[in-house]
């Protein structure tokens, strides 16, 4: 007998959520069922039940953030932050639909025309994350049903509550039942849902080691969409600034919020040796009065508990691991309740360390580097097989240029910090942060293909060249 999956809080450890694996086999065939009737909806049909889909979301926006914040151990601010996020997906989706894949109509000879339109590609198979478990999937699902496909999403199983929430709510709106299924469990689950034959494309959000696992799976399938996001080793590069409080509070936005659980967290701070005593102290002075929490404390915190204790105990063996090999702790990571996956935010310099673990720390680890010129910081930053995000704080103008020009990541920022960026552009990364399929805005583009097609009313054809002339003394009278 398969054992049920559960979900407890991470701020307590109460038990959140408990269900029964599902049957991936069933699902695939409902939603395979379904999908030609959604395709074949006008769009004006679909984009009208998505909009029902934001009325619906703001009617259980407070019951939505409170089950955000409580499976993910985020403060209820943030989670009201993604909430919102989740209901700004849909206008964005509409304007990106009609922007990269509208209808197109071009004249040709002879009074023809050449028409591009797009196609759905069929049933979508949504894996998402834990850190933000209803908005990243959803910013794959609402446009995957705009364009007509049908969509089958497996949540994180460390946050199946949320995830089977959602989908209610799609229900709720009026999407059909079987157009957006939900598939509960563990790995196992999604290794199957990603090896149906009947799946088109796989939609995925997480590690690099399981979406490159993912891309070794399709490797023979080609006729399969498959759009990556998997994470950073971000760094974030400070140089010459008379703004040093303003420059701490970027730093500490970019590597602390959300504890560190974002793709695009800051986990690598690049400094100009000159300023970095007086950088580092103010960083530190800040991530010192940082609130850590649980989700619904008053005052509000800043830092909630990462998700779980495996998450909490992985980081901190990272955290002891730099400082055994060479790293200088500037701010100790600590345990403050036995049990519980709570973590202060940790600061440690390792620019004494010979060889830097290029790996992704997910979770409230800010490492140190310090440099003395301006092309070896960006050689730095650009020292990692990722490339989702970075960002300069202060620096010239043509600093920046320089920046722009020369450092390997999908997001580049001046004087901002390395995570909060918007869904109205495209978001993606190179090296093994993804595989070139940008998502958010730009998600328009893998859940269509485009057809084109040359038309004209009434059939003309000739063959101008290469024909035999007539013997028309053959021919009869």
């Amino acid at each position: 007998m398969v054992a049920p999956l559960t979900s407890h809080e991470p701020a307590t450890g109460t038990l959140l959520w408990q269900g029964e694996p599902g049957n991936v086999d069933a699902e695939v065939a409902r939603a395979r069922a379904a999908w030609p009737r959604w395709a074949a909806q006008p769009i004006a049909y679909r984009i009208e039940t998505l909009r029902r889909f934001v009325n619906v979301v703001r009617k259980h926006e407070d019951a939505l953030a409170d089950l955000i914040a409580r499976e993910t151990g985020k403060p209820l601010w943030d989670a009201r932050n993604e909430v919102a996020a989740v209901m700004g997906k849909v206008d964005v989706s509409v304007a990106a639909y009609s922007e990269r894949t509208g209808q197109r109509r071009l004249e040709a000879a002879l009074g023809a025309r050449q028409s591009v339109r797009h196609k759905p590609h069929g049933v979508m198979a949504v894996l998402g994350p834990y850190n933000f478990p209803a908005h990243l999937p959803n910013g794959h699902i609402i446009p995957a049903l705009l364009a007509g496909n049908a969509v089958i999403f497996k949540p994180s199983e460390k946050t199946p509550a949320v995830g089977e929430y959602l989908v209610k709510l799609y229900h709720e709106a009026g999407v059909p039942v079987d157009v957006v299924r939900l598939l509960i469990g563990a790995a196992e689950t999604g290794k199957a849902l990603a090896a149906h034959p009947d799946i088109s494309g796989i939609l995925f959000t997480g590690s690099a080691q399981t979406g490159i696992a993912i891309n070794r799976q399709f490797a023979a399938q080609p006729s399969k969409i498959l759009a990556l996001e998997m994470g950073g080793n971000n760094p974030i590069i400070v140089w010459d600034t008379p703004e040093i409080n303003a420059a701490a509070t970027l730093v500490v936005q970019s590597a602390f919020m959300t504890s560190g659980q974002r793709c695009t967290a800051a986990s690598r701070l690049i400094v100009r040796d000159s300023i970095a005593d007086k950088l580092v102290g103010e960083i530190k002075k800040l991530a010192d009065r940082l609130i850590v929490d649980h989700p619904h404390a008053d005052p509000a915190p800043y830092m909630g508990p990462v998700i779980d204790n495996q998450a909490a105990d992985g980081l901190t063996e990272s955290f002891l691991y730099l400082m055994s090999n060479g790293g200088k702790p500037i701010k100790h990571m600590v345990r403050p309740h036995k049990g519980l996956p709570f973590l202060s935010p940790a600061i440690i310099d390792v620019t004494a360390m010979k060889e830097r673990p290029d790996v992704e720390l997910f979770g409230p680890l800010l490492q140190v580097i310090r440099v003395s010129d301006f092309g070896d910081a960006i050689a730095e930053a650009n020292n990692t097989r990722y490339g989702l995000s970075a960002s300069l704080i202060g620096g010239s103008p043509e600093q920046y240029n320089q920046f722009w020009a020369n450092i390997r990541a999908g997001l580049v920022n001046w004087n901002r910090p390395t995570n909060g960026a918007s869904s109205s552009a495209p978001f993606g990364g190179t090296g093994i942060s993804g595989n070139h399929r940008p998502s958010a805005y730009y998600a328009a583009d893998y859940c269509a293909y485009p057809v084109v097609s040359a038309e004209i009313e009434t059939p003309r054809a000739s063959i101008g060249v290469g024909l035999k002339d007539i013997d028309v003394s053959v021919m009869g009278d």
